[in-house]
């Protein structure tokens, strides 16, 4: 008998199907390392996970961590994140720290902004020149928020930090990313309302770090949209998006979970399918920058990739 026809057990259940009762995991904001090693976020247990492929092998590398979510490296090797209040208790320090790897010094970068403190710093990325960008939306509670807008922060190497952009612009800007000249910001959009944006912007960026000329690559609508993302040397945008289960009326399946492979230019090239929901973001690593990482629900996934990926702290 092919147990796939075998029929579905009605007699026994309301409803013949599951969802999910309760999580022991939320990973988020993988980043590799140039000596391999991945270091990822676990939102709900406020921690901060190491993997070293070369021996196989998983770790807590810093807890509590603030509830950090978005993780990166600087051109300089040192690890930038963002440190934010979802998810959890409301204990997350709302700002932006960097730890220098070598002596293990965290650094804040800025928690507060004319006064206020941050929503929840989410997903961030980093120039050659030193420029930092991150995004602050609030996708929990937003009764905690000190601001009335969600937006998308630049700081200058003198610590000065700049609202570049917020609303009407964008919605709820999410994950944040650089071409691979560092001439473009690609930002996600991705309201949970019905009707909000599920898009995927470009802004060329100045060398001075102002966005301009405001384009749509890639509309996820009515789908779930884009969560992270990163790109590869040819400039292909690799999204972590979609959903097999709705979690409301504000999205649908059209979108399934997966990774999905953008051109600049917005055609689809293609897509990375990913069995676990919710999928959140991506990056890549290996000697050779050919392996992709994927953190989604309570795994993260890797895969071999045919293009490099590009890191501003292994930039060829």
């Amino acid at each position: 008998m092919d147990l796939h026809d075998a029929p579905l057990a009605n007699e026994f259940f309301e409803h013949v199907s599951v969802t999910p009762a309760t999580v022991v995991a939320f990973l988020e904001g993988p980043a590799a390392a140039a000596d391999g090693a991945v270091y990822f976020s676990d939102i709900l247990n406020n921690r901060i996970m190491k993997f070293d492929p070369r021996k196989n092998e998983r770790s807590v590398w810093r807890t509590p961590s603030g509830r950090t979510n978005g993780l990166l490296f600087d051109a300089n090797g040192r690890l930038l994140a963002c440190e934010g209040n979802e998810f959890g208790p409301n204990d997350g320090n709302r700002r932006i720290t960097r730890t220098d790897m070598s002596t293990g010094k965290v650094e804040v970068l800025t928690e507060r902004f004319e006064g206020k403190r941050y929503n929840s710093p989410n997903d961030i990325a980093a120039r050659s020149n030193g420029q930092i960008f991150f995004t602050d939306p609030c996708y929990d509670d937003r009764t905690t928020m000190e601001f009335d807008h969600d937006s998308v922060f630049r700081i200058d190497t003198n610590g000065s930090v700049h609202r570049i952009l917020t609303q009407p612009a964008i919605q709820r800007p999410n994950g944040i990313h650089l071409s691979p000249g560092e001439q473009t910001l690609y930002l996600v959009d991705s309201c949970p309302i019905v009707g909000g944006n599920r898009k995927i912007w470009a802004f060329d960026l100045s060398e001075s770090g102002e966005p301009s000329r405001q384009r749509v690559v890639f509309d996820f609508a009515p789908g779930r949209g884009g969560d992270g993302m990163t790109v590869d040397q040819k400039g292909n945008l690799y999204i972590a998006g979609g959903i097999s289960r709705p979690r409301g009326p504000h999205e649908s399946t059209n979108v399934p979970p997966a990774i999905w492979i953008i051109r600049p230019d917005g055609k689809l090239l293609g897509r990375l399918p990913i069995p676990e929901d919710v999928i959140t973001n991506v990056t890549f690593g290996g000697d050779d920058l050919c392996t992709l990482y994927v953190t989604a629900g309570k795994t993260l996934y890797q895969s071999r990739t045919t293009i490099p990926g590009w890191a501003v702290h292994r930039k060829v």
